[in-house]
């Protein structure tokens, strides 16, 4: 009965991190990242990969923490 109670949290954690994923890769917020800064780079890329790398980081955190649990 612990295990499953374990398992359907992580499967939510899951979720929410998924729904957190398409929250911040919505075009109305990667558009606000789109703009010219001073020198005029965008902050685009750097806005996706830090993004991406949190993504990453936090499921890979949630798998491994699912693997210690088991």
């Amino acid at each position: 009965m612990n295990e499953s109670r374990t398992e359907a949290r992580t499967h939510a954690r899951l979720i929410a991190l998924i729904c957190l994923a398409v929250l911040m890769f919505s075009p109305p917020l990667v558009l606000i990242f789109n703009r010219p800064a001073e020198r005029g780079l965008s902050w685009l890329p750097l806005y996706l990969f830090l993004v991406w790398l949190i993504v990453i980081g936090l499921a890979a955190w949630l798998m491994e923490h699912r693997q210690e649990d088991t």
